[in-house]
């Protein structure tokens, strides 16, 4: 069964906001810490900025409907841009999970990591039926070994009344989930 009535009342709430004149609300990704430990193959871990679709670049929050067409919600915008917020984001998550020194790209230190993680985001859009879609490839390019190159795609349920702090903490959940994914079948 599908939920019109959460998206009803989003939209219905930014509709409200953009009519009163009121600024744009800027929505930030909640922090948490994972409680998953994976080892890996790897004490250094070099992320490359993350590839985004065109909506999902943008710095308003989209969503898709029941009929399957993608729309900003009237004056809401995430906290920081998206690319940055998510490489940053995975990065703190593979960091947590592997106990590995993990950075975002330019690397940081005199050495060269000894893996490379690139990630090509496909679909990352919060879905009137009350879902969060996170879906694409990831790469790992050790400097030694095989290369690697995986599909994933994740649903995580948006909980809540589907407001923007619930599609911002479904968001955040997926990011934890692909980065549990990416420490046990990329980097082990």
């Amino acid at each position: 069964m599908l939920k019109s009535g959460p998206l009803a009342i989003l939209a219905a709430t930014t509709l409200l906001a953009a009519c009163g004149g009121t600024p744009d609300a800027r929505v930030a990704v909640p922090r948490a810490d994972v409680v998953q430990k994976q080892r890996i193959a790897y004490g250094t871990v070099a992320l490359r900025a993350v590839s985004l679709p065109t909506y999902a670049a943008a710095e308003d929050i989209y969503i898709a409907g029941l009929d399957g067409v993608i729309s900003p919600g009237a004056g809401l915008l995430w906290a920081d841009e998206p690319g940055r917020a998510i490489t940053l984001e995975l990065t703190r998550y593979l960091a947590q999970i592997t106990g590995a020194r993990v950075a975002s790209e330019p690397w940081p230190f005199l050495d060269r990591a000894q893996v490379e993680v690139e990630l090509r985001i496909e679909e990352m859009l919060a879905h009137a039926d009350g879902t969060f879609r996170l879906s694409g490839q990831y790469f790992v390019a050790p400097e030694s070994g095989r290369d690697r190159a995986n599909l994933f795609s994740l649903v995580t349920p948006i909980g809540g009344a589907f407001t923007a702090q619930d599609i911002a903490a479904a968001r955040g959940a997926a990011m934890r989930q692909l980065a549990g994914e990416i420490a046990a079948r990329g980097l082990r």
